[in-house]
């Protein structure tokens, strides 16, 4: 049972990135037409700081499952949102430091994969697991 709820976490996490990623190739594409290249690479560096912290946050987050795996749920939930955080503010200071980037398109797709992060318990209903 345990095995089953934390992969159904990761399972439903990684759905999630993938919707995510996948929104972000689409709006990069976009400023990409409508800007050129430095709109489309600046767009997609947004989303690559918001896709990688979450990717990692669900890597950790979703090893334990169960009642009997508490304390290590909640501490892996802890630790990897520490450390999504932290990921989040390196990767953008990475990018203004060494990027010349614009940044209404980095921020729009940015906000764009936040969002859809935000929406997910619409789009992704939950099912029961057992």
């Amino acid at each position: 049972m345990v095995n089953k709820l934390a992969r159904h976490g990761r399972s439903t996490a990684y759905k999630l990135i993938l919707m995510q990623t996948l929104a972000v190739l689409a709006a990069s594409f976009f400023f990409f037409l409508a800007n050129g290249t430095k709109a489309g690479y600046s767009a997609l560096c947004g989303g690559i700081i918001s896709i990688v912290p979450n990717f990692v946050f669900a890597s950790l987050a979703f090893r334990n499952a169960g009642a009997s795996a508490a304390k290590e749920v909640l501490t892996d939930f802890f630790k990897g949102e520490a450390l999504k955080l932290v990921l989040v503010i390196v990767l953008f200071w990475v990018v203004f430091k060494t990027l010349d980037v614009i940044y209404l398109p980095l921020f729009v797709t940015y906000a764009l994969a936040i969002v859809l992060h935000w929406l997910s318990p619409l789009i992704f209903k939950s099912k029961k697991v057992g």
